[in-house]
């Protein structure tokens, strides 16, 4: 039996369904079937959600053939309101606001399993903030504190500060007591302030790595600098986060660039002192309500620098394609 809210849910809806390879200028809006709840389901009507540089993967050939030619509703991260739950949830009710990540964001309604990546949204957090957090969140979350091991006190650089991931990151690192020092561009200077950077770094002007600081741990969103450069600044037993999918994303010299830069890493970082952790994030329930407190706390505040509709996806996912994002990229479901 499953518990449905007030209203009769639509058996139909409008999302991006990718049933064959497209550029982002191609997709459009459809009128597809809304999805089935299972019996550890929720099924959730969409209220905000945001573009990531993994959603730019789905509708190239290479995303549909890894997915095995199968059609997928687009997008990930979400905030909305469950609309209807299934027989074995017990966690959830229809009715509750909830955020977080799970397949098929880019549309009116998705289902996600109670026990995925999904948690309560904070009642002072808006749908709009909420909806941006979950992979860029999750991945912050676990780079700092999963994989660098942050502990209050410490020192910790992170290099990309000013994207998806680094505003989280900066802000994560200080809600755990790191003195946090920002590398990020001249316009960006004001941002990593305003989200508690203790110091920033302009890289058009200086060259963090010949810095005389010395750092416990740095977190290497933006992948500009070699593994060797990045020692110089590290503390003897300090540990070297390098944030895989957003290095994919920002290789200077395209994807195999990037590919190279990581490799590079794993081998000069052989017989190094110091340790060195490369990792794609996992989308995890706990770390969505780690996320949801901190927010509630005052301690995480998203940094928006975009707003479409989500008649405007395919103009979301360009501007992401760009990579000159100060913070996310938000869809907003009101918006017209």
């Amino acid at each position: 039996m499953i518990a449905v809210s007030t209203a009769q849910v639509a058996t139909s809806m409008k999302g991006y369904l990718c049933d064959k390879p497209a550029s982002l200028s191609a997709l459009r809006l459809r009128d597809i079937p809304t999805p089935a709840v299972p019996d550890d389901g929720l099924l959730v009507r969409v209220r905000g959600s945001s573009a990531n540089p993994a959603n730019l993967f789905d509708p190239t050939f290479a995303g549909y053939l890894m997915r095995g030619r199968k059609p997928k509703v687009l997008g990930t991260d979400f905030a909305g309101v469950v609309e209807a739950v299934g027989r074995d949830v017990t966690e959830f009710h229809p009715g509750d606001a909830v955020f977080g990540g799970g397949e098929g964001a880019f549309a009116e309604y998705l289902c996600v399993r109670e026990s995925k990546a999904v948690a309560m949204k904070p009642a002072s957090v808006s749908f709009e903030d909420a909806g941006v957090v979950a992979i860029a969140g999750c991945t912050a979350l676990q780079a700092v504190r999963d994989h660098g091991q942050l502990q209050a006190g410490q020192s910790v650089l992170i290099n990309g500060a000013s994207g998806g991931v680094g505003t989280f990151a900066v802000q994560v690192a200080r809600a755990l007591g790191g003195h946090v020092t920002a590398v990020c561009s001249t316009p960006n200077i004001d941002i990593a302030r305003s989200i508690g950077a203790e110091t920033v770094i302009d890289y058009t002007k200086s060259d963090f790595t010949r810095s005389p600081s010395r750092y416990d741990v740095i977190v290497d969103i933006a992948g500009s600098h070699s593994f060797r450069s990045c020692t110089r600044v590290l503390s003897p037993d300090g540990v070297y986060v390098l944030v895989g999918a957003a290095a994919m994303q920002r290789g200077r010299a395209g994807v195999l660039g990037a590919i190279g830069h990581l490799i590079g890493v794993r081998i000069t970082s052989f017989g190094s002192r110091h340790r060195v952790a490369q990792f794609i994030a996992k989308l995890k329930k706990d770390d969505m309500a780690f996320l949801g407190k901190l927010m509630a706390d005052g301690q995480l505040k998203p940094v928006i620098d975009a707003r479409y509709s989500l008649e405007q996806v395919p103009e979301a996912l360009q501007l992401q394609q760009q990579l000159h994002a100060r913070g996310k990229i938000a869809i907003d479901f009101a918006r017209k």
